[in-house]
């Protein structure tokens, strides 16, 4: 019993002080609103926004505060229950994230707003359709990319060839491309190829440019190759011959010779010690079955002494059916 009626107590006190400070003109002060003026969180670079706090109690003078995070941004004073306005630009990411607002007075202290986030909205680009390559055999699966470089997420795909479409709307929610793989069989799957993007934001769709397969048996890209393969094998074959003819035969024709001389057993010492007599060959040439090499020797008076050298007659040698001659000799 002593309990309630301290507690009733209590309650009668509270319920006395605010009707004083009702009398008195005086309110309390309620937490603030934070909220866009245009009604969306969706903005752009280089966007000018505006936001609004307001308390709807409390008594004047109100001293209103925004701040980014936990950064000030601005303060406003109102000596009214009017909302303050604050006013933004956009002109980077790190504008963009969470805002709150801050109300006091000096009567009931200060009351904090709920957290208001933007989100920040790129325009979305003109998407381009894409293949690793340009030619496709038949029965092969060609490949098509469609990519819109900017834009803001999810991004919605759609393949067409000519005015149908091919494929369905393929959401990204990544910047990566749609892909989907085209079959080709026949020459009227060589038709224009495009691709549509759409982005939510704004309702914004954009076309991309066209795409055209050819088939790989159709082109004639191999026949000049073919052609110069083909010069390029006919040069070889003619130089060789050319090798053969000029160069080969000829010195196929002096290892011969040369065997034969060194049959009759004279060799370039023996010019040397025949007193610097020196030998000259005549060329060989064929008497019916037989061939002869003539040789001949040559003097020279030797200055010192004034007088001849004698003359040198080799032997008729006959090796292998080659007979070298008699030696002359020359005065």
């Amino acid at each position: 019993m002593f309990f309630l009626t301290i507690l009733l107590f209590s309650c009668f006190q509270v319920s006395q002080q605010i009707q004083n400070a009702t009398a008195e003109g005086r309110e309390v002060l309620s937490n603030p609103i934070l909220t866009p003026v245009h009604g969306t969180l969706e903005v752009v670079m280089n966007q000018n926004v505006s936001l609004s706090c307001h308390s709807d109690s409390g008594s004047p003078p109100i001293r209103y505060t925004l701040f980014k995070h936990s950064q000030k941004v601005s303060t406003l004073n109102r000596t009214d229950l009017m909302p303050a306005l604050f006013n933004l630009t956009i002109n980077s990411a790190s504008d963009v994230g969470e805002y709150k607002c801050k109300a006091e007075n000096k009567i009931y202290g200060r009351r904090y707003s709920r957290s208001l986030n933007f989100t920040l909205k790129e325009p979305l680009s003109k998407p381009a359709l894409s293949s690793p390559t340009s030619q496709a055999k038949k029965g092969q699966n060609a490949t098509l990319s469609c990519l819109s470089k900017k834009g803001s997420l999810p991004i919605t795909y759609t393949f067409f060839k000519g005015k149908r479409s091919i494929s369905q709307p393929v959401k990204m929610q990544k910047k990566e491309a749609a892909v989907i793989f085209v079959l080709i069989n026949t020459s009227s799957d060589l038709g224009t190829y495009k691709c549509r993007a759409e982005s939510s934001f704004r309702n914004i769709t954009k076309y991309s440019n066209s795409f055209n397969f050819t088939l790989a048996e159709e082109s004639c890209d191999s026949q000049p190759r073919i052609i110069f393969l083909g010069l390029i094998l006919l040069a070889i074959v003619i130089g060789f011959a050319l090798a053969i003819r000029f160069f080969i035969i000829p010195s196929c024709k002096a290892g011969k010779f040369t065997s034969a001389v060194s049959s009759t057993g004279l060799t370039s010492t023996d010019k040397v010690e025949e007193s610097e007599n020196y030998v000259t060959y005549t060329e060989i040439k064929p008497i019916q079955k037989q061939e002869c090499a003539n040789f001949s020797v040559s003097r020279r008076e030797d200055e010192k002494e004034k007088r001849e050298s004698p003359t040198i007659y080799s032997k008729v040698v006959i090796r292998d059916g080659i007979q070298a001659g008699p030696l002359h000799s020359l005065e």
